[in-house]
């Protein structure tokens, strides 16, 4: 979800690998997030105990956790890439409203249609409920696999130019997803609003995701042919993306 760039904080090579230039990243700015992130989890997580909302509780859990990950990941598996941006929390204002709203519905909905948002009320809100959880799961783990697999290829932001550490990554969960990272976006943000149980949020962030994907695979698939020519293309016709109707 973050923004095309063609530069990366420039790493510092120890031992022939790259790490993060420390200079360049703000780590009291780091660890307050990373904290903040840690609180949130908590009290959700302790809250499941005490709240007839447990979908709310579970969707701020996976939100912390989704973040904190981006940036463990990329500390562990692309450390040369690793900067304050890396918690993928300054994703854009209209990622911001996207969670925003989904809370604020699932708030009022709370309070207006309570039996509805009660995950103990009836057999189809714990489906549902469920259901969401198991597709958010599959998402977390899929983005995050794709980041571990591509190593330092990944990046948060689209590639315009060729880097020397840049290689065409088709093994692993690449064999099956063209784009396993976007693929896992995608539906762990189409199962946190089934968890939350927001019929609103859920049309909103299928409408607006798959515009958003559609759009940004075919600007950057434009690039990795630049990069890697009739190998990319005969990779593109063979592997799909995994999120409907995109090609």
């Amino acid at each position: 979800m973050s923004d095309v760039s063609d530069s990366e904080d420039v790493p510092v090579i120890i031992n022939g690998k790259a790490y993060p230039n420390i200079e360049k990243n703000a780590l009291d700015e780091i660890s307050l997030t990373a904290f903040g992130l840690g609180i949130i989890f908590g009290v959700s997580f302790i809250s499941i105990f005490f709240s007839p909302y447990v979908n709310f509780n579970l969707y701020m859990i996976a939100l912390s956790l989704f973040h904190l990950l981006e940036f463990w990941v990329t500390a562990k598996y692309n450390p040369g890439k690793l900067n304050t941006n890396s918690f993928l929390i300054n994703n854009g204002i209209g990622y911001f409203i996207a969670h925003m709203v989904a809370i604020l519905e699932a708030l009022l909905e709370r309070i207006f249609f309570p039996t509805v948002k009660r995950t103990s009320y009836s057999n189809f809100t714990k489906i549902s409920v469920t259901l969401g959880f198991i597709v958010l799961c599959l998402g977390q783990y899929v983005r995050s696999k794709a980041m571990i697999t591509a190593g330092q290829s990944f990046s948060h932001v689209v590639k315009i130019t060729k880097n020397s550490d840049h290689k065409l990554v088709t093994e692993g969960i690449y064999s099956n997803l063209r784009h396993p990272s976007y693929f896992g976006f995608f539906w762990w943000s189409v199962g946190s609003q089934m968890m939350l149980l927001n019929p609103i949020s859920l049309v909103i962030f299928v409408v607006v995701l798959w515009n958003f994907f559609n759009r940004r695979i075919a600007f950057e698939e434009r690039y990795l042919i630049q990069f890697f020519g009739n190998e990319y293309v005969k990779y593109r016709s063979s592997v799909g993306v995994g999120i409907p109707f995109i090609k």
